[in-house]
Parts: C-alpha cells; sequence; structure tokens
C-alpha cells in the first residue's frame, strides 16, 4: 500500500507537469475562460498571474490601501471583527489545558482524546472600530518594531466580509473575476478581505472551493500540497476549543492581556492537519519530523510568494499553510473569492483515498507521542519569550 501511494504521489505531479521543482506555474497575464477551465481547473492545477491583471483596480492602481488615512477615513463608521489569539496562530492546534480543579486527565464522551493533550484551536472574535482595528493589528505585529503584546489580532472574518463589513471599499477592487466567473458559469460564494500582520499565520487545511487570491498589499507566502498527498499531513480528529480573553479591555500600549483555552460545549471533534512546517523551536522541529516523516520525507511542497497585486489560482481541495510579510505600514491585505467548486466523481476519488489508512499515518501513535512532546516544547518555549 505505501508504495501505491507514493507511485500516486509522483503520477499525480507529473500530471499536473510540476514535477517535484517545488515551484507554481506563472502567467503573464489572465487566462482565457476556456484554458482556465480546461488547462487549470479541470487539471486542478494552481497558478500566479502577474500584476497586470489587477493594475486598473483602483486599490492598486491609485494605492488606496496603502494609506491608512483613506483606509480609516472609508471606513471611520465601520465596525469589523477582529480575530484574536496569543501567537498569531489561529485555527490550528494547540496544547489544551487540564480541566481546572481537575487531577490527572479528562476523557470525552465518546473516548476519542484525552484534555491535556492538543486542541483545534479557533481565535476570539471580537468587534471594534475600523481605525481601532487597524491599529492593534499594526501594533501587535513585528514590522514596526519588537512587539510585547500578548495578542495578535488578524482581521480574517470569512463570511463574505468584503461586501459586508468593509462595504464602503468594496468598490476599489473587482467584485468578482470576470474570467473565472465565465469559466465556472457562477458568481463567488464569498468575498473575503484580510488583514494581518508578520506574525499572523494559518495553518494547513483545505477549502472546498476554487479560491481566486488576490495580495493588494505586502506578501504572501505559500506553501501547496495536492489533494492525492492528504496522508502527508496526518489528519486526526481534535476537540474544538477557542481561546477567551480574561481582559475585556484592549490596550496596545501593555502586554498583560491573559488568554484562556475552553473546550466548546457540545463537545466537537474536528478533523485537522497534525503537522506543523514552521515549529516555534527546534526542539518541535524535531518531535515534528521524528512524528511526521511522510511530509518532513516526502516530496517537497509546492512553495509561492504571491506579490502585490498578484492574483494566485488555488485549486479545490488543495492543502495549503500561509505566512505573510507586510508593507512598510506594517500590514499584508488581500481578497479572495471563493467559487462553489464542481462536486463530481474526482471529489468521490479523493474521499476514498483519505478513507484508505496509509500504515505510516495511522495517526494515533505518532499523534499521541507528538502531542505530549510539543504540548511540552511548547509551554517551555513561550513561557521563555514574550508572545
Amino acid at each position: 500500500m505505501e508504495k501505491a501511494v507514493r507511485n500516486l504521489w509522483v503520477e499525480a505531479r507529473e500530471l499536473m507537469r510540476q514535477g517535484d521543482l517545488g515551484g507554481v506555474e506563472r502567467l503573464d497575464s489572465p487566462p482565457s475562460p476556456l484554458r482556465f477551465l480546461r488547462e487549470y481547473v479541470s487539471a486542478n492545477r494552481p497558478f500566479i498571474v502577474s500584476g497586470a491583471a489587477t493594475r486598473h483596480w483602483p486599490a492598486i492602481s491609485h494605492s488606496l490601501w496603502s494609506n491608512d488615512d483613506y483606509l480609516c477615513n472609508a471606513l471611520r463608521n465601520c465596525t469589523v471583527s477582529v480575530h484574536l489569539t496569543p501567537n498569531g496562530r489561529a485555527d490550528a492546534l494547540a496544547p489544551l489545558p487540564l480541566p481546572s480543579g481537575g487531577e490527572g486527565e479528562s476523557i470525552t464522551k465518546d473516548g476519542t482524546q484525552k484534555r491535556g493533550g492538543l486542541c483545534f484551536a479557533s481565535a476570539c472574535v471580537r468587534s471594534m472600530e475600523f481605525p481601532e482595528a487597524l491599529q492593534l493589528i499594526k501594533a501587535t505585529g513585528r514590522a514596526l518594531g519588537p512587539s510585547t503584546a500578548s495578542v495578535v489580532a488578524y482581521a480574517q472574518q470569512q463570511d463574505n466580509c468584503l461586501p459586508g463589513e468593509y462595504a464602503a471599499v468594496a468598490g476599489d477592487v473587482e467584485a468578482h473575476i470576470p474570467w473565472a466567473s465565465e469559466a465556472l458559469g457562477c458568481l463567488p460564494e464569498a468575498v473575503n478581505l484580510w488583514i494581518g500582520n508578520d506574525r499572523s499565520q494559518t495553518s494547513f487545511h483545505k477549502d472546498h472551493y476554487e479560491n481566486l487570491y488576490v495580495v493588494i498589499t505586502g506578501e504572501k507566502h505559500f506553501l501547496l500540497l495536492p489533494p492525492t498527498e492528504v496522508h502527508r499531513l496526518y489528519i486526526c480528529p481534535y476537540l474544538a476549543a477557542r481561546y477567551t480573553l480574561s481582559s475585556a479591555l484592549l490596550d496596545t500600549g501593555t502586554g498583560g492581556l491573559r488568554f484562556d483555552l475552553e473546550v466548546e460545549e457540545p463537545e466537537r471533534q474536528v478533523p485537522w492537519c497534525s503537522v506543523d512546517p514552521y515549529p516555534p523551536s527546534p526542539e518541535d522541529l524535531a518531535v515534528q519530523m521524528s512524528s511526521f516523516p511522510l511530509y518532513f520525507d516526502g516530496p517537497r511542497p509546492f512553495e509561492c510568494t504571491v506579490k502585490a497585486g498578484e492574483i494566485l489560482y488555488l485549486p479545490s481541495m488543495w492543502f495549503h499553510h500561509v505566512r505573510q510579510t507586510p508593507d512598510s505600514n506594517g500590514q499584508t491585505i488581500a481578497v479572495n473569492y471563493w467559487y462553489d467548486m464542481q462536486f463530481d466523481i474526482k471529489y468521490a476519488y479523493l474521499n476514498f483515498l483519505q478513507s484508505i489508512e496509509h500504515p505510516l499515518s495511522a495517526g494515533d501513535s505518532s499523534r499521541k507521542k507528538a502531542e505530549q512532546d510539543i504540548k511540552s516544547n511548547y509551554d517551555e518555549f513561550y513561557n521563555s519569550v514574550d508572545v
């Protein structure tokens, strides 16, 4: 079985004509709708389009979104959602504390996971006026100097927020990507705005959408894996939890905020990727490499940097991890367009592939060992630095 799965990795990459070079194809201009559908959507192949595709957008051509005064004035009366974490890792795995006042470990109702291991941690979401939100995002990053903030703020509301919370500036970019809309026969289901700093990152995951991701300011750095390499990410169920703030006030001048991590009620499990390609310490990296060899010893992920004005086509079901480099103002701004994917026989094949247990990704023993070691190293590391 292991040999067959590894052969699948090689054959799939050869069919995408991208081999093991680790790059993503770049186009000088947008593809025609027919070429986009035939060569990329049907083939499930990513690509990047140069800034020529967006140079007519006012947000870019007039540098409107590089101007904090413009944004704060246009959105001065707008309340937006800001996602807060202690370390910039929302929707990611984090150590789950033991139940307060209890001894030892407690077990979930279905017995699948013990408290004290890792959980799927969602951000604490606060609503605030946009100027305050932008100030907080910038203040909790490192781009403008060493940060002692114990919170990282990221505007990443994924509910069609651009024409919603940010409607006042939605006209500065296209409402949809014309060549994609024509090829796919529909308008995007959601258009989202992202504003973050250099401490914000997104863990490996996949989406059931055809994703057109446009960077407006700064840069985004992607690691990509095709859906045929699902076993390399050791997907396991984790308890769902959410960060809460012990303080009702956000003071960007102090680092005294404290987060609690609380298990959602009723309890639920979230299937999530166990691999962290950029662990916070050398000790954690050693644990990751020994626990998840299919990722670290396998073919290199596709790597790409999407610069201001460029569009990344991220095919549905591709796994992606994202980091960012801010602009001179200390923030990275992007817009993404989610188009419904086609739930066809390829989707059924991929679900079947994921259901097959690879001998080296059969999860429990590797995950339990990794949880113990990572939690210990994580606590030691984050107790020794300002985060």
